[in-house]
């Protein structure tokens, strides 16, 4: 059975059979193969097959056929594993894997057809009490039952909890092949296989092709009744060449996935063995299993939508935030060149100057917050190198001074000449000592602010049992302080001290960056007295290890980085 299969595409996963003799039209119109692609001509390309091969030619199409990355001009004809480009879709041409989803064929009743030897509503009890051993049966089947509670708690996706209750079908019900049916996302809800299983591999293309009845599925969905039929094999309409009767399938069982007023699909097992039918105690318990694996599918859709939903509020909540910062920020460049502008229309260089400070002093700030925003938002790998901390902070300094100068508060430096180089990333510890000295500045009062920066470098006692050697960096400001109540949140994204003026990505980042080098960040401050932060980075470059460790390597290292204090 030769099968187009879309890699890309709006279609993708879908698989198309293609009939032996029978050309095929890859396009929109209604004759054509039923892709949604909308980049795709109405007739698009004709696949055609000719003494055994088939061949591919363009129908004069808008965005032209392409086999294998080349455009086609004429006839060309295909081979496995050749690739098909027509719009935004993207198609393997080859043969069904056996293994496959797409081999299941749900077939019209003028192609097959199947009596109904029992139905059991999805909501009717269980009757295990017309087992022999009515006892004995309750509690296997209760055994079941709570394998599967156990499995549907534990699959995370869709595709791992069906895979799941397959398995625990076959090794309950013993089956020779079996398919859980679902409905498509799509609006003509068609049904598509999600699971298949053999008993044992195909022999061939036609053992490899599970026939269902479709009068079978559809009373299965619509009346969200199991159904256990046994009359394949007697029925006249099936030939003598037909997979039904080459395949001796006597007995099947079709049972709904079926949640309240929802029904997902059905399970479907069917089995060739001489003289066994499926029983109506295990159409009961196929029934059960069908419920319980609903409840679990309704339960990762309202998961999924939790998250999503989670997702979007923290998107609403990030895009008020920095859009009321932003905002302020373009208040402040509109206000420094109205001031310019005032400047030079009046030809008063003075007034010029002025309003050029302004627009400065907003223009760092946005850089500074496109910065964070970029640290924040994206996980990118720390490159660690030995460097000065010591020449780190004076660069940072410098930069700074113009700011500590406008608000006329001290910018004092403080450094350990005994500092050896840290294995830091410069660039990221840069910004984290930026934001920080930044807060500080802006914390402090003009006139009689000051912030002292200072380094500190501990070599460990072998005999007292301390800490690797490390670094410190102290940011110290004489600010107003951090009220208690609000200490736990500052390091928390968006929450800011600042009111108007702060965007409260910076402390994140910090703090952020710190762990990534393996250390931490402490902050102490009282209402009055102002606010001391204070980083502790490993010394040691063994010590730094790579982001990408496990979270037991990283406590490792979190415990030994303990607070040299304590």
């Amino acid at each position: 059975m030769l099968i187009l299969t879309v890699l890309q595409g709006p279609d993708k996963g879908k698989k198309f059979e293609l009939p032996a003799n029978e050309p095929q039209l890859i396009g929109r119109s209604s004759e054509a193969l039923p892709i949604t692609d909308n980049t795709v001509s109405r007739r698009h390309a004709e696949l055609t097959p000719d003494a055994g091969l088939w061949f591919i030619r363009d129908l004069s199409s808008q965005n032209g056929t392409y086999v294998n990355g080349h455009r086609i001009s004429g006839r060309v004809a295909l081979k496995p594993g050749d690739q098909i480009r027509v719009g935004a879709s993207l198609f393997v041409f080859g043969s069904a894997d056996p293994g496959d989803v797409g081999v299941v064929r749900v077939l019209r009743p003028d192609q097959i057809d199947a009596e109904f030897e029992h139905t059991l509503s999805s909501n009717e009890d269980s009757i295990v009490l017309a087992e022999p051993e009515p006892g004995l049966a309750a509690a296997h089947h209760l055994k079941v039952i709570y394998r599967l509670t156990t499995l549907t708690a534990q699959s995370p996706d869709q595709r791992t909890l069906l895979a799941g209750v397959m398995e625990l079908i076959f090794s309950e019900f013993k089956p020779e092949r079996g398919c859980i049916m679902l409905h498509a996302d799509a609006p003509d809800r068609r049904l598509e296989p999600a699971v298949v299983k053999y008993h044992r591999p195909p022999r061939d293309e036609g053992e490899a092709r599970i026939s269902v009845s479709r009068t079978i599925l559809q009373h299965c969905l619509k009346e969200g009744e199991g159904i256990i039929s046994t009359n394949a094999m007697n029925d006249p309409r099936f030939a003598a060449g037909d997979s039904v009767q080459r395949l001796h399938i006597r007995s099947a069982i079709c049972a709904p996935i079926r949640y309240r007023d929802r029904t997902f699909g059905a399970i479907y097992i069917d089995s060739s063995i001489n003289n066994y039918t499926f029983t109506q105690e295990q159409l009961a318990l196929m029934n059960a299993i069908g419920q319980h694996s609903a409840l679990a599918l309704a339960n990762v859709e309202l998961t999924s939508q939790k998250i999503h939903a989670e997702r979007l509020a923290a998107m609403g909540e990030t895009v008020a935030s920095l859009s009321h910062s932003i905002k302020n920020i373009l208040q402040g460049l509109r206000g420094g060149a109205d001031v310019v502008e005032m400047g030079l229309k009046k030809e008063d260089i003075g007034v010029a100057r002025g309003g050029w400070a302004i627009l400065k002093r907003n223009l760092d700030r946005i850089v500074n917050l496109t910065l964070n925003m970029l640290t924040f938002s994206r996980q990118r790998q720390v490159e660690i190198e030995l460097c000065s901390l010591n020449t780190l902070v004076e660069e940072c300094a410098q930069l700074l001074q113009g700011p500590a100068v406008s608000k006329q508060a001290a910018l004092i430096l403080d450094l350990d000449p005994e500092l050896p180089p840290v294995p830091i990333d410069p660039n990221l510890m840069h910004q984290a000592l930026m934001n920080l000295v930044t807060n500080a500045i802006d914390a402090v009062e003009s006139e009689r602010g000051v912030v002292t920066v200072r380094t500190q470098y501990h070599v460990p006692d072998p005999l007292l049992g301390q800490s690797p050697p490390h670094a410190e960096l102290f940011v110290v400001d004489n600010g107003p302080g951090i009220p208690l109540d609000r200490q736990r949140w500052i390091f928390e994204p968006f929450h800011t001290t600042k009111g108007n003026r702060g965007t409260g990505l910076g402390l994140a980042v910090t703090k952020r960056i710190v762990e990534q080098h393996c250390g931490r960040i402490l902050v102490e401050s009282t209402e009055g007295r102002g606010s001391t932060f204070r980083i502790i980075l490993p010394a040691d470059a063994s010590d730094v290890i790579d982001p990408s460790a496990t979270a037991h390597s990283r406590g490792h290292d979190h415990d030994v980085m303990g607070d040299p204090g304590a």
